[in-house]
Order: structure tokens, then C-alpha cells, then sequence
């Protein structure tokens, strides 16, 4: 058992990356946050950090995870809607104006832009006059688990994961402190996966983005020590404690036995959670404040090292700025007034975590010693198994739900007539024009010459194999729009299709 568990901070980590754990530094404390124009987003990061967030998270609208302008056709209706509206470096300079980012650790949910927007992020970072080296901060930059699970995909599997090999190498010379990839589970689940399918996909997407790496002759420990993880805090509190615990020793032994990484940094297994979304519910939204302390609990007694606590409003609207603030209290008083803090893994030892944690490790490898000898995890999508193995855990947990074997309080159980609720976040519709305008005004006043050159440099660079980052870079100081960019990726790569 002894070697199984190790100590905090010691090989294979089960017990916590660090040996003091929280006793020495606090998880960074983000609230995910972004809606309508850069302006209104701009005002809710000052809210957040005026109230104690230690770091920003950033949600960006389905346009731009899309590579479509704010005036595109096809993004009529969806601008600012379920993030901040970003289309070039002009959005950027307003959405960070005023936030120092050498001390602020910024985290973006983005992933088939990730390079782009990366690009804009380090453009504004060094026009504060900030040293690029030492930004802190995270991509998600997770393509593989968007074909399994969310959809914002634009390009094939494979010219994709050469954009993210791309993003590695530039970001570990330029931005070494830099996550280049948050390497999601949470949506994996949100979709409806198992605990155990969680890690299994999680890690079988991780090893696919290692083994794109080392082909393209990066050696492992040059990028393994800024690879992150992204896990959902759910429902069923104990569990979730061992999935986390279980997934440290998972990745560790991965990258000892697989990988043969030899930096310890590489074998550690950092991790950002968030509580399950999916568990919201509309009626008697208030309790959501319950379901949201209770997950993120358990992602502390787990060990991560970021967490944001979801809204209570959230299965209604965009959060408000009061129900923003309740879920950062949340996490403030799981800090400072429940005393977990003051041990590493207080849970260690318990016989049934021990249990769950092998358990749930042990199902994992089972997954990924299936999806190995069906060739490996981009063959495992194009077939569809991943997909359908989450699809069949959604439908059986929603059927017992509905024959009352999965009590939801509220829902299928004590329920309550007139619920009430908490009052809407609403959207002014008028935002989606302003951001239009903006738009218009920045194509107006930019060198229209110097955005083709770098274009035309772009689409070159993505024929013959050149790094990306650096023409990406010169193409968004031109005020190249991120659909421009896209655009000429796009031209070059393709479109994706699911089959």
C-alpha cells in the first residue's frame, strides 16, 4: 500500500503534487467569466479580482471558438452570447486593459483558435511591456476531445494536432511559463462519460498529443512540465475525490513507463477543476449553491491546483454578478473556514477511498489497453467508439434518473411548486451590433496591405511546414481578424466533417 501511495509531493503523487499541498499556496481561485462585448467582459474581470479571484478565466463566444467574425452570416444571433466576443487585437486590448498580466494568471477555454488567440493575449502582454517569459497562464488548446464531445472543431484531426505541436514549440521558447494545453476532461463528462471513461479519454487524448510531439522532435521533458489538465468536480463526493487521487498516479506511471520523462516536473500531474455544469438544475436554483460547495470540496480534498465553482443561475442564464459572488465565497470559505487546508490529502488512508482510487485507476488502463490495440486514440474517433461509450453512459444515467434509481432533488424528487429563482442575467441585444460596428471600424483603419502580406505569409507557412505561431503572431499585430486567420488555415487544411 506504502508504495502505492508514496507521500505528498513524492512519486506517484497520489496524495498531491506538493508536500505542503495547500498549507504553503492556496489553488488559484478563478471564476470562468466572459459575455457580450470586450467592454462588458473588461468591468466583470474587475469585479472578479476587486473581490478576491486569483486568477482570470475566460470564456469566449461560440464565433470565435469557431473562427468566425462578429459579422460573419453565420454568427448572427450567437455574438457575446455564451463568452466575450473576440475577433481581432483590438477586441483583446480592450477585453485586458487595465489587468497586469505579469501578475495575473489568465486561463482561455479555446481550442480550435487556441493559437490565435494566444497570439493576441501575448501581443497585448507585450505592448504593457511585459516579459513574455514570464506570463503565467493556460490554452486549453484540447482539439481531440472537441470530435468527441463538444463540436467546435474547424480543421481535420490531423493538421489540427500539428497547429497544437506548433503552439508547444514556440510557447516553450517564447512563454515558458506558459500552459500551452489545458487537456480536458470536464467536457468528456459533462457529455456524460463514467468517472472512470473521464480519465481513460482524457489521458488517451494526452498520450496522442505526447506521441504528436515527440514525432515532430520535441523531446518529452522540453513540454511535459507545461501540460495541464482540466476535471470535473461532479456528484458523488467520494468518488471524485478517488478519481483525482487515481488520475495523479495514473499520469505519473504513464509518463515513467510510456514516455520515459525523467524531469520530475513532467511526471506531476497539475490539474484545474470545475464543478459539474450538467448538475445545475432550473428548479430551486438556490440549492445549486449546495450541489456547487459539496463538488468543490471535493476537488480540494482532491488536490487541484485551480478551481472556479459554477453560479447557481447558470442552468437559467449567464451568471449575475451576486450569484458570481456567492460561488467565489464558496471557495473562499472551503479555504479559510473549513481547516482542510491545514493537511495533505486528508483523506489518504481511508479504506474506501483507497479502494475507489485503485478501482477507478484500474478501469482506466482497462480503456486505454482497449483503445491501444484498436490503434490508438485519433483511430478510436474516427470510429466513433469513443463517442458512442459516452453517448451509452448518458442514455443509462438519464434512465435512471427517470425511473427514480438517480435522485435529483428538485427534479425527480421534492419537488416544489412555484420554485421562484433568482433573478435572469439578460443579454442586451444591442451588444451584438456594437461589436459589429468595432469590427468594421478596425478593418477601416488598419493597413489593408500589410494584412495580406501577412496572410499570404500565413498560407504559405501552413503549406510547407513552417512553425505557425510566428506568421500567426505578424498576421494579428496586423489587425488580421480572427476569421481571416482562420480563413487561410482553413484554405490550406480543410474542413472537418463528421462522418
Amino acid at each position: 500500500m506504502s508504495d502505492r501511495l508514496g507521500k505528498p509531493g513524492a512519486f506517484p503523487y497520489t496524495r498531491g503534487i506538493y508536500p505542503d499541498m495547500y498549507r504553503s499556496r492556496l489553488w488559484t481561485m478563478r471564476q470562468y467569466a466572459g459575455f457580450g462585448t470586450a467592454e462588458d467582459s473588461n468591468r466583470r474581470y474587475h469585479f472578479l479580482l476587486s473581490q478576491g479571484t486569483t486568477g482570470l478565466s475566460v470564456a469566449f463566444d461560440l464565433p470565435t471558438q469557431m473562427g468566425l467574425d462578429s459579422d460573419d452570416p453565420m454568427a448572427a444571433g450567437e455574438v457575446g452570447r455564451v463568452g466575450v466576443a473576440i475577433a481581432s487585437l483590438a477586441d483583446m486590448e480592450v477585453l485586458l486593459e487595465g489587468i497586469p498580466l505579469e501578475r495575473v494568471s489568465t486561463s482561455m477555454t479555446i481550442n480550435s483558435t487556441a493559437a490565435i488567440l494566444l497570439a493576441l493575449y501575448a501581443l497585448v502582454a507585450r505592448r504593457q511591456g511585459a516579459d513574455l517569459r514570464k506570463i503565467s497562464g493556460t490554452i486549453q488548446n484540447d482539439i481531440l476531445k472537441e470530435y468527441i464531445a463538444r463540436g467546435t472543431y474547424i480543421y481535420p484531426p490531423r493538421p489540427a494536432m500539428r497547429i497544437i505541436t506548433d503552439v508547444f514549440a514556440w510557447a516553450g521558447r517564447e512563454m515558458p511559463e506558459w500552459n500551452t494545453i489545458s487537456i480536458s476532461g470536464y467536457h468528456i463528462r459533462e457529455a456524460g462519460s463514467t468517472a472512470v471513461q473521464e480519465l481513460a479519454f482524457t489521458f488517451a487524448n494526452a498520450i496522442a498529443y505526447i506521441e504528436a510531439a515527440v514525432e515532430a522532435g520535441l523531446a518529452v521533458d522540453s513540454f511535459a512540465p507545461r501540460l495541464s489538465f482540466f476535471f470535473n468536480a461532479h456528484r458523488d463526493f467520494l468518488e471524485e475525490i478517488a478519481k483525482f487521487r487515481a488520475a495523479r498516479r495514473l499520469y505519473a506511471g504513464l509518463m515513467r513507463e510510456r514516455f520515459g520523462a525523467k524531469d520530475p516536473r513532467s511526471l506531476m500531474l497539475r490539474f484545474h477543476a470545475q464543478t459539474a455544469g450538467s448538475s445545475l438544475t432550473a428548479q430551486q436554483p438556490d440549492v445549486n449553491i449546495v450541489r456547487t460547495a459539496l463538488e468543490a470540496l471535493s476537488a480540494v480534498l482532491g488536490g487541484a491546483q485551480s478551481l472556479h465553482t459554477n453560479s447557481r443561475d447558470e442552468a437559467l442564464s449567464l451568471p449575475s454578478e451576486e450569484s458570481a459572488r456567492i460561488a467565489l465565497r464558496t471557495q473562499q470559505i472551503i479555504a479559510h473556514e473549513t481547516g482542510v487546508t491545514n493537511t495533505a490529502d486528508a483523506v489518504g488512508g481511508s479504506h474506501y477511498i483507497e479502494e475507489l482510487t485503485d478501482k477507478i485507476e484500474q478501469g482506466a488502463r482497462a480503456y486505454l489497453k482497449q483503445i491501444e490495440e484498436m490503434g490508438g486514440t485519433l483511430r478510436a474517433i474516427e470510429t466513433g467508439f469513443i463517442q458512442r461509450e459516452i453517448q451509452n453512459s448518458a442514455y443509462q444515467e438519464q434512465c435512471a434518473v427517470e425511473r427514480g434509481e438517480r435522485i435529483i432533488v428538485g427534479v425527480n424528487r421534492f419537488r416544489q411548486e412555484g420554485d421562484g429563482g433568482v433573478p435572469a442575467f439578460r443579454l442586451d441585444p444591442a451588444l451584438e451590433q456594437a461589436q459589429v460596428e468595432r469590427l468594421r471600424q478596425t478593418r477601416a483603419s488598419r493597413s489593408r496591405s500589410a494584412v495580406e502580406q501577412s496572410l499570404a505569409t500565413l498560407e504559405e507557412a501552413a503549406r510547407t511546414g513552417t512553425n505557425l505561431m510566428p506568421p500567426i503572431m505578424q498576421a494579428a499585430e496586423a489587425y488580421a481578424t480572427v476569421g481571416e486567420i482562420s480563413g487561410r488555415l482553413k484554405a490550406v487544411f480543410g474542413e472537418y466533417r463528421e462522418a
